[in-house]
């Protein structure tokens, strides 16, 4: 236990705690922030929370809840203690999720095209043509750079070993990252003496490397391209980071009633001076509502023809129509296997061990071993759809082994990390609460991580969800770099 006062009652011995270690001492990389707080004392700490909550009510920052009383817009939940991780760390992590999006891509690019790695047998063809994400439609196509995910949120884990592992990779739309550089302006408002003395990466550059990556995909390198974000509107979930990055990269906000295919295959954009040719599309929208033409014809969020002038090179799509297939949880499972195939390197960063259901073996492993496992939906996301089993009743055990024996590909199974903690703000006291962390990769012309990324927080005690929709958080997350 630690004996100073705000650290009293702090028990960090039930998980790999971020900042506290065995014994009760804080980690080397958190000595100066876990001085700094007991500096500060508790009733302090709480006025700093305060004044975080002002500045997100101030600022607007919020996100929307769907349930059955109807979307609910709510203020971002954020906590102001943030998680530290040493530079040298981040070293290896940085370029353990360049190499695994690099390997996806590579993946993606030869499952519309050669089907090499089906062919020689690692992946299995019926693992692709029964992937709800797999789009008919791409094959063939071979965009720039032969990238497909240009941004990609893989979420780490820290296990009760210490190691960071790869939890999933979100490669259709993923999202957070505008709340990753608002909790960073956010900390800078209530805690600027300690950000001044010391040596944290920025995370504001984002927007420019973003700008940046888009650019690069333009279809004549020799103009300004003019890039757009495409998003499903107000009502959407994300629609605060939509308008966030399209403000932050100078970009134009559109809906799809904003765009227009003409029949020279081209994408315009309706301006109050008339129509103007658009490049590039950072689209938040999914697969299925991008284009009528193509997709759900009753899709009133998409572009007639989109998908024509995608194909005919008119037009650069971030992330490319198809990409979800290797956000695919039962694909996650090959991803080791990939890097040593396209890349021929040993993987940088793990997986989380994974059994796939539609294995007769592993399957018959995971139903009789529920109460121990997480079991997850293969395409479902927000952390809906899943079972923790040691948190489970017996009633969801049986909904799911029903669920499992009738349609195994939808399901994978992992077993229930004990998830590393962090001093989280907890009415007057800090305490352990569960954390993931998603970093943000870009790949273009070039490739650019985050410093750290969007550290997700389960702010119910003994809660491994920390996903927003189901009532987690978020903090700051500093990559500390102590040699400078």
């Amino acid at each position: 236990m630690v004996t100073s006062t705000i650290w009293a009652d702090y028990s960090a011995d039930k998980a790999y705690d971020e900042m506290i270690a065995a014994g009760g001492k804080p980690r080397d990389t958190c000595a100066s922030l876990s001085q700094y707080l007991q500096s500060l004392g508790m009733d302090a700490i709480k006025g700093r929370l305060s004044a975080a909550e002002a500045a997100i009510m101030e600022m607007g920052i919020t996100f929307t809840v769907y349930s059955d009383e109807g979307n609910i817009d709510r203020a971002w939940p954020f906590d102001i203690i943030p998680r530290l991780i040493d530079f040298q760390e981040w070293q290896a992590v940085e370029a353990g999720l360049k190499q695994r999006l690099k390997a996806l891509n590579c993946f993606i690019n030869d499952v519309y095209n050669q089907q090499q790695i089906i062919k020689d047998g690692l992946v299995p063809a019926d693992l692709i043509n029964s992937s709800s994400n797999f789009r008919k439609e791409c094959l063939g196509m071979q965009p720039k750079f032969g990238t497909w995910a240009n941004i990609c949120g893989s979420d780490l884990v820290r296990a009760g070993d210490g190691k960071l592992y790869v939890l999933e990779d979100n490669l259709r739309v993923p999202s957070g990252v505008s709340y990753m550089i608002e909790n960073r302006v956010i900390t800078k408002r209530i805690f600027p003496e300690l950000l001044e003395n010391l040596n944290i990466l920025p995370v504001d550059d984002y927007p420019t490397q973003l700008f940046e990556m888009l650019a690069s995909l333009a279809p004549d390198a020799d103009d300004t391209p003019q890039i757009a974000v495409l998003t499903p509107g107000i009502y959407n979930s994300a629609y605060f980071e939509h308008a966030f990055l399209a403000q932050q990269m100078g970009a134009e906000l559109v809906e799809g009633g904003d765009l227009l295919v003409k029949d020279d295959d081209c994408v315009y954009m309706r301006t109050i001076k008339g129509l103007e040719k658009v490049d590039v599309i950072y689209r938040r929208i999914d697969d299925l509502f991008l284009d009528p033409e193509v997709f759900h014809k009753d899709s009133v969020l998409g572009v007639k023809g989109l998908m024509r002038a995608w194909k005919a090179g008119n037009v650069a799509l971030a992330n490319a129509p198809g990409a979800g297939v290797a956000d695919d949880k039962v694909v996650y499972a090959y991803v080791p296997e990939m890097i040593r195939y396209y890349l021929n390197e040993e993987p940088i960063l793990p997986n989380v061990p994974t059994y796939l259901c539609s294995d007769p073996e592993q399957c018959a492993y995971v139903l009789a071993h529920l109460p121990e496992l997480v079991v997850k939906p293969a395409n479902e996301s927000g952390g809906y759809g899943m079972l923790v089993g040691p948190h489970a009743s017996q009633k969801e055990i049986k909904q799911f082994h029903k669920l499992i024996k009738n349609n195994p590909r939808n399901y994978i199974a992992q077993p229930t990390l004990a998830l590393s903690t962090c001093p989280t703000l907890c009415g007057d006291s800090l305490e352990p609460r569960h954390i993931d962390l998603r970093p943000f990769i870009l790949q273009g012309e070039n490739s650019f991580v985050t410093a750290g990324g969007l550290t997700r927080v389960a702010l119910r005690a003994g809660s491994l969800v920390v996903n927003s929709s189901q009532g987690g958080g978020s903090k700051d997350t500093w990559i500390i770099n102590r040699e400078q």
